[in-house]
């Protein structure tokens, strides 16, 4: 992957982290980028003390963060003459704090792991469902024990038409935005691309409301193969916009000849299913499709998909979103 320069790895108190931190490692060498890494603490009410094992005793919030700043020297220090590299303990509610991060230092890549290494329920948790839905740049969660490199990218996008102009203009950027970000990777990792659009029929649905002129099955299936067709131009109209919008892509796309798949269904079921099915280790994929509404977080299409999924996440914002966390709160 060659378009960060400034990355941001959150480091979790235990092993899974370490994953998250090897990858943030080799993208940030491969694109000569500058690195920073980080842990969040919660902040400790002032004057709270443990024994230091002498006589005396030691502010707890010091305590951890001379902690937090042993492990992570261990970390970084025998990498400092490869990269720009340096390490932060920031204090207060994990997802606040790494979007202020963010802000403050215009970090263009969030990398971590999930706060749930079992997976047990869900991929992500409160923190990090906060951080997908808020943060303005990419964020890349990348799964305990996921295969290395990469076998399978999957990129879903969205070519529906029926959008007000201004938004159809900002979904097709997104749509860019995520082939341009999953060829990349699959590029990086060696790995197959493959791209997905689910789609439902409108004349199904029409067909099915009980105030709708009765057609017959042959008039339905007809009207339905109409759409597929419709869907198949604007897939195929995206890829080949991929190759006539950046030289670069162009190359990319015709090296890795992408699998297309257009899938009939609710795409909130039918993206997680064809993940499963595919056994793709991470999904590039646009969270949020409107811009320059303060607070607009991802629609419950995407969020359902991400509670379905079990693999890696490169989750991607449209240029001009805008994030809810301020610095001056």
């Amino acid at each position: 992957m060659r378009r960060f320069k400034n990355i941001l790895c959150v480091l979790e108190r235990d092993e899974s982290s370490r994953l998250a931190f090897e990858r943030s490692v080799a993208l940030a060498e491969n694109n000569q980028a500058s690195l920073t890494v980080v842990d969040v603490i919660q902040r400790v009410p002032a004057g709270f003390s443990v024994p230091d094992g002498s006589k005396g005793s030691i502010n707890l919030q010091t305590a951890m963060v001379r902690d937090l700043e042993s492990r992570a020297q261990a970390l970084i220090e025998p990498l400092r003459q490869r990269l720009h590299i340096q390490h932060k303990v920031l204090s207060g509610t994990s997802f606040f704090e790494v979007i202020r991060e963010v802000l403050r230092n215009r970090h263009d890549l969030v990398i971590k792991c999930p706060e749930s290494p079992a997976w047990l329920d869900r991929l992500f948790a409160g923190d990090d469902m906060h951080l997908l839905r808020k943060c303005p740049c990419p964020v890349w969660f990348i799964k305990p024990h996921a295969a290395k490199p990469y076998r399978r990218i999957l990129a879903a996008v969205d070519v529906d038409d029926l959008y007000p102009p201004q938004e159809l203009k900002t979904r097709h950027a997104l749509n860019l935005q995520v082939l341009e970000m999953a060829a990349s990777l699959a590029l990086a990792e060696s790995a197959e691309l493959h791209v997905v659009h689910a789609w439902e029929a409108m004349a199904e649905l029409v067909g099915s409301l009980a105030f709708s002129p009765k057609q017959s099955k042959e008039q339905i299936t007809a009207d339905v193969e109409q759409e597929r067709e419709q869907r198949k131009q604007l897939l195929d109209k995206l890829m080949r916009n991929v190759k006539t919008e950046s030289s670069a892509m162009g190359d990319a796309v015709d090296y890795l000849k992408p699998r297309t798949y257009l899938v009939k269904g609710s795409a909130r079921k039918e993206v997680p299913a064809l993940a499963h099915q595919l056994a793709v280790d991470c999904i590039v994929m646009g969270t949020v499709a409107r811009t320059g509404i303060r607070g607009f977080i991802m629609g419950n299409t995407a969020e359902t998909i991400l509670e379905q999924i079990d693999c890696s996440v490169l989750a991607v914002k449209p240029e001009g979103f805008v994030t809810p966390v301020a610095l001056d709160e």
